[in-house]
């Protein structure tokens, strides 16, 4: 059986609730995933798994929140080769820069070798009743691509 993480950091609680409806999308995909806490997780655990899921807010004008900063540094020592990866935040348009934590999250997991198999999923703020609907259909995708079952 497929394997899937998905780690987040989450500060007001709002990537925290678009981690959960993604959580259940997987679910309803017949796959369990392991959530954690950035602060409860080490980089080096990604590569015990198949699938790899990243969620960050973006902090300030375009920054990865202080506590996902040394998780990040850390995965330049993974190899994630042959795992399928995606990531997902939530994001405020106040600021000029829209999610960049999102694509900074992408762009690290290509860095790495794992497989980008859906674009970023962008919240802004906290999800709407169809947003969560949408994220819940993101983690469904995803888990579909750890499966096989969608290329």
């Amino acid at each position: 059986m497929a394997s899937i993480v998905l780690i987040y950091a989450s500060m007001t609680g709002n990537t925290e609730e678009i981690a959960e409806a993604i959580a259940k999308g997987i679910r309803e995909a017949g796959v369990e995933p392991v959530m954690k806490s950035v602060l409860d997780a080490v980089a080096s655990e990604l590569e015990q798994y198949d699938g790899i899921l990243l969620g960050a807010y973006t902090w300030g004008d375009g920054d990865l929140p202080d506590e996902f900063v040394d998780f990040y540094e850390e995965m330049d020592r993974l190899r994630l080769n042959n795992k399928k990866a995606a990531a997902f935040g939530s994001c405020d348009s106040v600021y000029p820069e829209y999610g960049v934590a999102v694509d900074q999250l992408i762009e690290k997991l290509e860095q790495q070798g794992a497989e980008v198999v859906l674009p970023g999923l962008k919240i802004e703020l906290a999800p709407s009743p169809q947003e969560a609907e949408e994220c819940s259909r993101f983690g469904f995708d995803f888990a579909r691509h750890v499966l096989g079952q969608l290329t």
